[in-house]
């Protein structure tokens, strides 16, 4: 049992160019499909979490991979939204979002390198809360849109909206807020 939270975070790097894909081809089936991808590799995150704590253990390799496969889902699928809908998901919101990951990324090396460990702060889980529920709300939007009837027009109306692009207002707003607790004096 050891190694499936390793195998779960390894797992989640290698299922987000398939997501990403899923999202680029497009259709109803590659949208429920990258939907449910992101899903599950979302609750991987979680899962592979709660086993290391459940069964003590923690691993160098685990420290590393675990943050670097979030960024990789996360900034990958907002990367792949924003060259898909630059109109909802515009650059500079991800970029943002990068910049305060690779902000904290470096302050945490800061810290290894001086034999230290920066824990990740509460604050950085309504980063991530934020995150997901925009990214798994966007991909119901784009599934739902497929849904003949009122559904799916309902949904291409909100994706034609500006709530969206409100919505992640809010997420970047979080994200860089999250980002400063980490380099405010203490």
């Amino acid at each position: 049992m050891k190694h499936v939270p390793n195998a779960l975070t390894v797992v989640r790097i290698l299922v987000t160019p398939v997501l990403l894909y899923l999202l680029y081809i497009g259709g109803a089936s590659g949208h429920a499909w990258a939907l449910v991808l992101f899903v599950a590799a979302s609750l991987s995150d979680w899962l592979d979490g709660k086993l290391a704590r459940l069964f003590s253990v923690r691993s160098r390799l685990g420290q590393f991979l675990d943050p670097v496969a979030d960024k990789v889902l996360v900034l990958g699928t907002f990367g792949m939204l924003s060259w898909l809908y630059p109109g909802i998901v515009p650059l500079w919101a991800v970029l943002l979002i990068a910049f305060r990951d690779a902000a904290v990324t470096l302050l945490r090396g800061v810290y290894e390198r001086k034999g230290k460990s920066l824990a990740t702060s509460r604050s950085a889980k309504w980063k991530t809360a934020a995150q997901l529920t925009f990214l798994i709300g966007f991909l119901v939007l784009l599934t739902a849109e497929h849904i003949p009837g009122a559904v799916g027009q309902g949904a291409g109306l909100v994706l034609g909206s500006a709530a969206l692009v409100y919505a992640l207002v809010g997420v970047v707003l979080v994200t860089l807020y999250t980002g400063y607790l980490y380099f405010r004096p203490s």
